[in-house]
């Protein structure tokens, strides 16, 4: 719905006068903070057409009136101006942070630094882990327990511990994992199940049952997603009075953290946008709180998006702030994954 320009002046002053006190702005106050030169009268008469399209309510406790999910909708597709700050200068603050240790530190670093900067929850959705492998290796631990060390393309290693009726020897484990790796190397572990059957003459038979169960258990460990998203500073937002006023709005917060799905859904459906989303509460049965934003960013390895970032906070965030922090920080992480992988295959 269009607003002329002079809603629209109003309309942007109101959010973001609410944003920074979260008071109710009455029409004298937004006389003096709009720059419009507007009798009390005719903001009266605005702001009155503002609720009546949705845009604005009025708490039963005060004259004034703030944001409805659709008035932050409208104000941060096309009133709101982000902050300009220097990307270097925050790429240089972070860059060691998130540069540093392996894909999952990094990740994890990343979601901290959301959170550290904005005050309020960082949240990562990690990659999917592929489910072919670049390499194995079989460690014996004891008479019947053998280690399986899984290595994906992205570097990500996986341990799996096998249980066998047979003692085999590390010369054994060695020439049953030089074999996997010289013919499956690359492959999926649905796609070597399948062709086993065929190949595994060229190994003594008694090898058979490591080889199946390697692939078996090989196959769990690609597949295992149960720590697909990496939370951070949760506690943050039990300090934010919108999120935590009451035992209502604090069951969905912590349901949130702890069931995960909703969040999973939301995150995989920005995983196929472009750029910096925000879902905003009350707009979306994905957010369960109406008081709750979350802005998001997805973020690439070598050109390719694997996953989603985010900060989630109140609806009265200063998004202007929070939206470059985001940004920039999605790039930083596609840089640090995409620098690890080419460090990986070299």
């Amino acid at each position: 719905m269009q607003l002329d320009a002079r809603a629209q002046t109003l309309l942007k002053a109101l959010v973001e006068r609410y944003i920074a006190d979260g008071q109710p702005v009455g029409s004298r106050a937004l006389a003096k903070i709009s720059g419009l030169d507007l009798s009390p009268a005719t903001i009266r008469n605005i702001m009155s057409d503002l609720e009546e399209m949705g845009f604005v309510s009025s708490p039963h406790t005060s004259a004034g009136r703030v944001p409805t999910p659709r008035g932050y909708r409208i104000f941060v597709d096309t009133l709101l101006t982000v902050d300009t700050i220097d990307e270097s200068a925050l790429e240089s603050r972070l860059q060691s942070r998130i540069h540093s240790g392996s894909s999952q530190k990094v990740i994890a670093n990343a979601a901290q630094v959301l959170s550290s900067l904005s005050q309020f929850a960082g949240v990562v959705l990690t990659p999917r882990r592929e489910s072919v492998f670049q390499q194995i290796e079989f460690l014996r631990l004891s008479e019947r327990r053998v280690l399986l060390v899984i290595v994906a393309p992205n570097g990500d290693v996986q341990n799996r511990l096998l249980m066998s009726d047979v003692d085999y020897t590390p010369a054994q484990l060695v020439q049953a994992a030089n074999f996997i790796n010289l013919n499956y190397g690359g492959l999926s572990f649905h796609d070597v199940r399948l062709r086993l059957q065929h190949e595994l003459r060229q190994l003594r038979d008694d090898m058979t049952p490591l080889m199946h169960a390697a692939v078996e258990v090989g196959s769990d460990a690609m597949a295992d997603n149960s720590d697909e998203v990496v939370i951070s500073g949760e506690r943050n937002l039990l300090s934010v009075s919108d999120l935590s006023s009451n035992m209502s709005s604090l069951r969905k917060l912590f349901d949130l953290f702890e069931q995960k799905t909703s969040l999973l859904q939301l995150l995989d459906l920005s995983n196929r946008a472009t750029g910096v989303q925000i879902f905003i509460g009350g707009e979306s049965s994905l957010v369960p709180l109406e008081q709750m934003s979350i802005v998001t960013a997805p973020y690439e390895i070598n050109g390719r998006v694997v996953g989603t970032l985010g900060v989630i906070g109140p609806t009265r965030m200063a998004y202007e702030r929070v939206i470059p922090i985001v940004d920039i920080t999605a790039k930083l992480l596609s840089n640090a994954l995409s620098s690890a992988t080419d460090k990986h295959y070299k």
